[in-house]
């Protein structure tokens, strides 16, 4: 697939839960232009910051688009690359043991399903903290939105 628009993006989280806040870079391949956005919110999790950092990003999209999420959430890759089938076969719920439980962050997980139908997405894992440039940007500008929400 070629690529038209590269998604990087990032959550966090000071407690978990606690206040928390997302970044996102939505980088045109062809053009070089970026578009960038954070927030923050007052009480969440981690796992649901690095949902919202690729729902937003996705939402920011004006038409179908070939898009390659970059994420250092395994959580996120995870989910929708190896999980997310079996949860929507087993009506939303996850296997623990013999029996099914609820799906944490349900409504976030449905949100992403129903976005990634509108376009061609592909998940990159890249390492957290480990010096690629657009990731330490979502993460400082995360990091920001958490502590706007916090301090104020």
């Amino acid at each position: 697939m070629d690529v038209e628009v590269v998604l990087f993006t990032d959550g966090a989280c000071s407690g978990n839960p606690g206040p928390g806040g997302w970044a996102y870079i939505l980088k045109h391949v062809e053009s070089g232009s970026e578009k960038k956005a954070a927030d923050g919110v007052p009480l969440t999790t981690n796992n649901k910051m690095e949902l919202t950092a690729v729902i937003e990003g996705l939402k920011a999209l004006t038409r179908p688009t070939r898009v390659r999420v970059v994420t250092d959430s395994q959580y996120v890759i995870k989910g929708m690359t190896e999980w997310v089938e079996g949860w929507i076969r087993n009506g939303w719920q996850r296997k623990e043991g013999r029996r099914f439980k609820p799906l944490k962050n349900v409504e976030f997980w449905q949100a992403l399903v129903e976005l990634c139908a509108k376009h061609e997405v592909e998940f990159e894992h890249v390492k957290g903290h480990a010096g690629h440039a657009e990731n330490e940007e979502c993460d400082r500008m995360a990091i920001e939105a958490t502590d706007r929400v916090r301090f104020g």
